[in-house]
């Protein structure tokens, strides 16, 4: 069902996958092309915007921070796996693994050398700021707007 807590959940998630992904490409090594990373983690922040946070919203205040952290964690968590998968995919493609199992098990390699780049004070800090405010401006869109 669509609702204004939907709305503005997914928008303030989409927004702060934006802001980090803007972040994150200052802090990877020199790279020539992103290619469509910003759109790929803003599209799977408005998802679990949508589909995460704001059917929780109307909960109250402390739960709204809850929400707003899970949401900010789950795409965290999709956006390093699926561009994990995307690196092991093209590593496979230039033979770079014994077998299958091997190239599952890169999957989570991968995402675990991402992530560690995103054990920065900067980016941490506008996570929870961002996690924050994703919680709380749809806790005040469901009070508002029903």
């Amino acid at each position: 069902m669509f609702t204004a807590a939907r709305m503005i959940a997914a928008l303030c998630l989409a927004g702060l996958a934006w802001l980090g992904s803007d972040y994150v490409m200052g802090l990877m090594p020199e790279r020539e092309h992103f290619g469509m990373f910003p759109y790929i983690n803003t599209l799977i922040g408005f998802l679990c915007g949508w589909i995460i946070v704001g059917p929780r919203a109307g909960r109250g205040t402390a739960a709204a921070i809850s929400h707003g952290f899970t949401g900010v964690v789950a795409a965290l968590i999709w956006v390093l796996l699926l561009h994990s998968t995307v690196e092991m995919v093209d590593l496979a493609m230039k033979h770079r693994y014994g077998g299958a199992l091997d190239a599952f098990a890169a999957i989570f390699e991968i995402a675990v050398e991402y992530g560690a780049l995103l054990l920065n004070t900067g980016f941490i800090m506008l996570m929870v700021i961002g996690a924050v405010v994703t919680g709380f401006l749809p806790e005040i869109a469901s009070r508002h707007w029903r």
